[in-house]
């Protein structure tokens, strides 16, 4: 059984939910790879048209589960409420690009008659994280649905409620069997990883276990699309304009959803000409935007980190930090009406004067504390942001645009913002995802949807229909 507190108040159940034995998974598998024949067999516009007309059902829960989100995972209520609609212009936008995309290609000329076609896997494995529970699964079942596939999703039993209750209110309008979810831990997760009846894995995550989702993909020679989150580091060139809008961007990039996302800013370049200057700029837009507590509460930006662990662990590395002679600034305000004593929560903070050693800055810390470090020269800073195994994102701050993008174009990234930083810089048409050890694979854009298919190829070379040239003229391929 799984019980999950509200880390907010983590002496309040938010709810229970049993654990899906392997013997399940198998089952929950078998009804998917029957359903999926039959859906496989429509046209993408059917498909798309049946997912489109499916999202219609979440509609009329969507403040509700808005508020169990924010029980079970800390984020803000409105933060909550933006993921769930979010969410569902995922699943709309995966069916529309499915229509366009996965058309059969057919040329007939002098090389010959050729026809390629997008064929899905089969059963989808998805196996999602807490920090957004609902929209990264989305991520990975409007795509995969829209190209003919089952999915069967596990979710993070750190945030098992609202994901559950969102896919199985879409799931009801669909073939029965189709979309599924089960719960549990690693050994549910190594039944559906490692399962002969899973045809695609779709992980986002931590690297620890991708790291184990990969190496049972690996033995059951099942493609995995693995997300493994970053150390994402924020340039500010000597140029960069910090008004009050750039400030609030910078400042929400780092610590929205206290800063548990996978591509937060968890590092802060800052040219030493306006050190100063952007800390000042950051503390004002703390003083404007951030106010910890309870997520249900009203004014409430910031909530608790998910896990006593989390709180701890961030609060160890600040602390480390210090100890070797870093100051530790504490930002916002506290809301009047939450005891953060009941909870997971950690105010947030810059940390100023750490060394590009330390562990806050050399690692991921995944919360609410960011290092600002200075810098003098830009193939200095530009050496010291890629430096480290991990690069999902990154960002350069300039006045600039074509300097912007040409020092972003260097950044060892897989998605490099200018500008803005993290959900503000996103767009579903640009394909995400990391470079080195952040992962491979991609979610959002065409390249997006294009995961959960395999082209597959009829060929007639020209040399071997009726009147071709003969064999030896068309003995390798020319083009």
């Amino acid at each position: 059984m799984i019980t999950r507190e509200n880390p907010a108040r983590t002496d309040e159940l938010v709810g229970t939910v049993c654990v899906t034995t392997p013997a399940q998974v198998d089952r929950a598998l078998e009804r998917a790879r029957d359903a999926q024949r039959g859906w496989a067999a429509l046209a993408v516009p059917d498909r798309a048209g049946a997912v489109r007309a499916a999202t219609g059902a979440v509609e009329p829960v969507l403040e509700e589960l808005a508020e169990l989100m924010a029980r079970e995972t800390g984020k803000v209520l409105g933060d909550s409420r933006g993921e769930l609609a979010f969410a569902l212009t995922v699943l709309r936008w995966a069916a529309d690009r499915a229509e366009a995309l996965l058309v059969d290609r057919e040329l007939d000329d002098t090389q010959g008659r050729l026809l390629v076609r997008h064929r899905p896997f089969g059963v989808v494995g998805a196996i999602t994280p807490w920090n957004a529970p609902v929209v990264l699964a989305a991520l990975k079942v409007g795509p995969a649905l829209a190209a003919g596939n089952a999915v069967v999703v596990k979710p993070s039993p750190l945030a098992p409620f609202a994901v559950q209750r969102f896919l199985e209110t879409v799931a009801a309008r669909l073939p029965a069997g189709l979309l599924q979810v089960v719960q549990g831990h690693a050994e549910t997760a190594a039944a559906l990883v490692g399962s002969s009846l899973v045809d695609r894995v779709a992980f986002t995550g931590g690297e620890s276990a991708g790291r184990a989702i990969g190496s049972l993909a690996g033995r059951a020679l099942t493609p995995a699309l693995l997300e493994l989150g970053g150390n994402d580091p924020a340039v500010l060139l000597h140029d960069v304009v910090l008004d009050d809008g750039a400030a609030d961007r910078l400042l929400m990039a780092a610590f929205a959803t206290s800063g548990q996302v996978c591509m937060a800013v968890k590092r802060l370049y800052v040219h030493r000409s306006r050190y100063d200057e952007a800390v000042e700029a950051l503390r004002a837009a703390a003083d404007r935007m951030l106010c910890v507590g309870d997520p249900l509460h009203d004014g409430v930006s910031m909530g608790p980190v998910v896990s006593g662990q989390s709180a701890d662990r961030v609060s160890a590395l600040v602390a480390q930090a210090v100890a070797g002679g870093a100051e530790a600034l504490v930002l916002g305000s506290v809301d009047a009406q939450t005891d953060l004593g009941r909870g997971y929560f950690v105010r947030p903070s810059l940390v100023l004067g750490a060394g590009d050693a330390d562990p806050l800055v050399a690692a991921e810390q995944f919360g609410p504390a960011l290092p600002v470090l200075a810098f003098d020269d830009e193939e200095e800073v530009l050496a010291r942001a890629n430096a480290g195994d991990l690069g999902l994102g990154a960002s350069v701050w300039s006045a600039d645009e074509e300097h912007a993008f040409a020092l972003g174009a260097r950044m060892e990234a897989g998605f490099t913002f200018v500008n803005t930083h993290n959900r503000t810089g996103l767009t579903l048409r640009a394909p995400f995802g990391g470079v080195k050890r952040s992962g491979w694979g991609r979610e959002y854009g065409d390249e997006g949807v294009l995961e959960y298919v395999q082209p597959c190829v009829v060929h007639a070379p020209a040399a071997f229909r009726a009147g071709g040239a003969p064999l030896a003229a068309a003995a390798y391929p020319t083009g």
